[in-house]
């Protein structure tokens, strides 16, 4: 087990330690719950690190590294859509949950053809990474109803990570759109009679 893949557990392990805090029924609990997931993003940004200088990569690790991180954001969207209950946040985070589960599923279908490079992650797509944290950072932070000013520049921030979102999907389609369009080959084998 390499320090760069127990980063990543530790990630994954304060994942219901964030879900407790969050819903303490104290003023400090909005601040706690905004440094739970900047410890959770730091350790994103230094497991990788890490892996890459000491020559630490697995196959475990780049499995883990991806989901905890989908995880994390994921969770944290959904218990900021149950505190400010509108549709115009509860859209934005649908959207970014509903592209990482769509582009999730693109990068395992052509890792299964051997072509999971045509999808790997962008610059535009670190971007992205970046602006869904300090967004979901600002809105944990504080409590919206005492700082709304706060609450307009994290919907700001929130929106521009779902539109940067929107764009690595549409980018990372269209790098797989020849292996997806591609017509299916005809089975010259002569189909069973007994097959539906």
């Amino acid at each position: 087990m390499t320090l760069a893949n127990q980063l990543t557990l530790l990630r994954v392990a304060l994942i219901p330690v964030f879900v407790l805090v969050f819903y303490l029924p104290y003023q400090w609990s909005y601040f706690a719950s905004a440094i739970i997931f900047s410890t959770a993003a730091a350790t994103d940004w230094l497991d990788g690190h890490l892996a890459r200088r000491m020559n630490q990569s697995t196959a475990f690790g780049a499995f883990l590294d991806p989901v905890a991180d989908k995880l994390m954001v994921a969770v944290a969207l959904v218990l900021l859509v149950g505190l400010h209950k509108n549709a115009w946040f509860t859209i934005a985070a649908a959207i970014i949950i509903g592209r990482e589960i769509a582009v999730s599923a693109l990068r395992e279908w052509m890792a299964g053809l051997g072509l999971r490079h045509s999808v790997a992650v962008s610059y535009v797509g670190k971007i992205k990474t970046t602006a869904q944290m300090v967004a979901i950072i600002v809105l944990l932070g504080f409590d919206v109803r005492a700082f709304p000013n706060i609450e307009t520049i994290g919907y700001i921030l929130l929106y521009i990570a779902a539109a940067l979102t929107l764009w690595t999907m549409i980018v990372y389609l269209r790098a797989a759109w020849p292996t997806l369009s591609e017509k299916p080959k005809q089975n010259s084998a002569k189909r069973s009679p007994y097959r539906s």
